[in-house]
């Protein structure tokens, strides 16, 4: 599979599957991106509520969900279980080389973020005292969650990409898992996600999008 370096707006890589014609993240920066629907919509919002989080995130792609979501651990001292769910994981001549360490500023966490991509399928990573991180090697439709995420993450490439895995059927099946309260946040914003979302059971809401987007949404329960 051919993957190419692009770096977005914000100087932070996303990668390129020509392939699918295809990126990572927005060009209009990566970090960006991720930190505003993931982390702000998300994450920072639940994190208001309770103190431990369990994360289900669909699409782990680059890591770079996982390694702000740390960053987010470790300053807010909020305990994660992040699971991520990624049937095609990257190399480790694209993973090493991507920038986000050295961007961020947080040397520190290189050997953390590098375990992230080396973990073995199912595998309980504990990376600090407060993130336990698990991959899992398969797709959406062939995970049998036996989890009750407090946060989903849905981060798979665009439905006119990759129309299984924003099926309604997968949504009804997250659906089902989720606690009261549970969240889903994602970047996609399109009409018919957006009715499948209502008809799976959760109650959306379309919020302002991240730099270059208009709209993301995210859905409770």
């Amino acid at each position: 599979m051919q993957i190419e370096f692009i770096t977005s707006k914000d100087g932070s890589h996303t990668l390129f599957l020509p392939h699918l014609n295809e990126t990572y993240h927005s060009l209009h920066g990566a970090i960006c991106e991720s930190e505003y629907v993931f982390i702000e919509a998300g994450l920072s919002r639940m994190a208001e509520k309770i103190s431990e989080i369990t994360i289900l995130e669909v699409g782990f792609g680059t890591g770079l969900n996982a390694l702000l979501s740390l960053m987010f651990s470790l300053k807010k001292s909020v305990k994660i279980n992040y699971h991520t769910l990624e049937p095609f994981p990257l190399p480790k001549e694209i993973y090493e080389n991507l920038n986000y360490i050295d961007l961020l500023k947080r040397e520190d966490l290189k050997n953390s973020f590098l375990k992230m991509h080396q973990a073995l399928d199912g595998e309980a990573v504990l990376l600090t005292d407060q993130f336990i991180f698990y991959r899992h090697l398969t797709t959406l439709e062939n995970f049998s969650i036996s989890i009750a995420p407090d946060l989903v993450y849905y981060d798979a490439f665009a439905p006119s990409k990759q129309p299984e895995v924003w099926a309604l059927e997968n949504l009804k099946k997250i659906k089902s898992v989720l606690p009261p309260g549970g969240t889903l946040v994602t970047y996609c914003a399109s009409g018919q996600f957006k009715r499948d979302l209502k008809e799976a059971g959760f109650t959306v809401e379309v919020l302002q999008g991240p730099p270059g987007k208009k709209e993301m949404t995210r859905g409770f329960v």
